[in-house]
């Protein structure tokens, strides 16, 4: 508004300074002329405010941008800090996920060869109670004529127990096997010459009564001891089973089939056991390898 004041002040000036006297048609036309004049500086004017308002809004717009760029720096610094501590995770990760994938492939190998030895040992068991069920049919078929005498053939543990009476063998309190006994002996013999792959342990058992009188059988150890000594020496010096097949140990009263305090139980307890295991060679190589 001021510019469009001092326009006019400056025609006006101008006009009177001149001091002509105007035709009423040159007068039209400065008035005219006035018009235009102020019209156009109305216009500038506005203008002139529009683009101080434009101004002022791009300023605002540029501080508002700086702000952003200011923020978006920032983020960038951060995410730049958050790749490089994720780049440092994963190298860490990766080192792992390698050392894992070394161990798994050794544990599997592993893995595999314990599989592998575990079936053979599977196999040779299963050999061994195939083997340990044939030679029980065997010798119960070779001794069905004394099972009614006090003997009995089972399986425990993959070996087979024959249990032998000590009235089958003996007569009371005596280490000489009486003639029934040596023909049970006989037949079982039968059997194992034919099965050198057997190992044979005799043992001899007892009672819980103390020997008394026995001359040079002091207790029941030496007479659980020579028992198993007697039938031994029978097998491997009339009936010829390899000796180095053979062990013999007592073991007194101490292992008794039936703990109670009876007669049924005290016969029971006493007896031979001859403990027959197939010779498993191959599972010893195999577990001390």
């Amino acid at each position: 508004m001021k510019l469009k004041y001092l326009l006019a002040a400056a025609f006006l000036c101008a006009a009177l300074h001149s001091c002509v006297v105007l035709s009423p048609k040159k007068y039209k036309a400065l008035v005219a002329q006035r018009d235009s004049l102020t019209n156009r500086t109305g216009n500038l004017e506005a203008e002139v405010s529009k683009l101080q308002a434009d101004t002022a809004s791009l300023h605002h717009q540029i501080a508002e941008l700086n702000h952003q760029a200011a923020d978006l720096s920032q983020r960038i610094k951060g995410l730049h800090g958050n790749l490089s501590d994720l780049q440092k995770k994963y190298e860490g990760l990766n080192t792992n996920y390698n050392a894992t994938t070394s161990k798994v492939s050794e544990l599997s190998s592993d893995l595999q060869k314990r599989e592998a030895r575990l079936k053979e040992v599977e196999d040779i068991l299963r050999k061994r109670d195939e083997a340990s069920n044939a030679l029980k049919n065997k010798l119960q078929q070779a001794l069905l004529g004394f099972q009614q005498s006090g003997l009995t053939v089972d399986i425990r543990n993959g070996k087979v127990y024959v249990s032998l009476a000590d009235k089958l063998l003996f007569p009371s309190g005596s280490i000489v096997i009486n003639e029934n006994g040596k023909a049970a002996l006989k037949q079982f013999a039968t059997v194992l010459n034919k099965e050198p792959d057997i190992n044979i342990a005799v043992e001899g058992h007892t009672d819980d009564k103390k020997v008394i009188n026995l001359g040079q059988i002091k207790d029941n150890w030496d007479l659980s001891v020579l028992r198993a000594t007697s039938v031994t020496r029978y097998l491997t010096e009339v009936e010829s089973v390899d000796p180095h097949r053979l062990t013999a140990t007592g073991k007194s009263q101490y292992q008794p089939v039936d703990a109670t305090n009876t007669n049924e139980a005290r016969t029971k307890n006493r007896r031979i056991e001859i403990v027959l295991t197939p010779k498993l060679d191959e599972l010893y190589n195999l577990i001390t390898k």
